[in-house]
């Protein structure tokens, strides 16, 4: 039988599938008996799955981050499409095939490794250029930055998303950076390219998305700035300076991006290149995100996704997507 995937998924029909269990929680009714709620999730997106009038005990088995199998029946509940479980079991990972459960990027990944990558050679200040250089010959770290998602659940949260994201925005900074003489060029492609770089140890992406411990107890801001520290260490010992001062903008930048205190920068926007980052790094999220909740949603049907939290809001979709 060929897989049925989440946004495949019809109202009333009866799905024996298995899916990535992204999230667990365990929460009581009106009644006070507790049930689970699965966040389900395969490469085409995610659907809430409920099991009623369970036990913790009955579900020990399960935990965020496994493969499952699931039997239950699709209903539409308050606009959103959800399953309805009668059964739920773990899954061995030999027997289920990972491309099913990994989006990779829509953009191919040998192209926009190659812009990015030209983008860093053209920087005009020598220092720069050789400072990025140290890093494109680094093989290892190469090779995650190809294959790393952006995020988990957010933005960019697929294989090759950190990658898009970066060209992305460098492609906007290229574009903006003319309009401002005042704003040095090769430092903002510079700071582009080192801003989220740290998410290659911050993330792991074997299987499924998930944060390693060194990005829950540190996270990809100060693994960037580590990042940097190593490369300027190791230009250093052949010979090679960078100036202090551009250091501490790049330092700077990595660590101002995410824009205000609330958000996790430990330092607020200070430069004309650090606040251009931060809102070309913001844009670039916020627009990846609608655009993936839309296609994501498996109700078909609805001109509208599903209410989301986080977001504080609906998205409209319309009638005409895809068209």
């Amino acid at each position: 039988m060929p897989r049925r995937f989440v946004n495949e998924i019809t109202d009333g029909e009866t799905i024996e599938e298995t899916f990535v269990l992204a999230d667990k929680q365990l929460r009581a009714n009106r009644n006070g008996d507790t049930y689970l709620l699965a966040d389900l999730r395969d490469k085409t997106g995610s659907l809430h799955g409920l099991l009623w009038n369970i036990t913790e005990e009955s579900v020990a088995h399960i935990n965020a981050g496994d493969y499952v199998k699931i039997r239950g029946k699709a209903q539409l509940y308050n606009g959103n499409l959800q399953v309805i479980l009668t059964r739920v079991e773990a899954v061995n990972e030999t027997s289920i095939d990972l491309q099913d459960f990994q989006q990779g990027s829509s953009q191919d990944i040998d192209t926009m490794f190659a812009r990015l990558r030209d983008f860093l050679q053209s920087l005009t200040d020598s220092q720069l250029r050789d400072l990025m250089q140290a890093f494109l010959d680094d093989e290892e770290l190469v090779d995650h930055l190809r294959n790393v998602p952006a995020g988990v659940k957010a933005h960019h949260a697929y294989l090759g998303g950190l990658l898009e994201h970066i060209v992305t925005l460098m492609e906007g900074a290229e574009r903006i950076a003319g309009l401002y003489p005042r704003v040095n060029r090769d430092l903002l492609l510079a700071g582009v390219f080192l801003h989220d770089l740290g998410k290659i140890r911050e993330l792991a992406y074997d299987g499924t998305f998930v944060y390693t411990d060194e990005g829950q107890l540190i996270g990809h801001l100060i693994i960037g700035i580590e990042l940097l520290n190593e490369k300027v260490q190791q230009l250093a010992a052949l010979g090679t300076t960078v100036d202090e001062e551009k250091i501490l903008r790049l330092k700077h930048m990595i660590a101002s991006h995410h824009g205000s205190y609330e958000f996790g920068s430990p330092k607020l926007p200070m430069t004309p290149e650090a606040i251009l980052l931060h809102h070309l790094d913001n844009i670039d999220a916020k627009v990846n995100e609608f655009i993936t909740m839309i296609e994501s949603d498996p109700n078909r049907q609805s001109h509208w996704t599903p209410f989301n939290p986080r977001m504080d809001r609906k998205l409209y979709k319309g009638s005409s997507l895809g068209e």
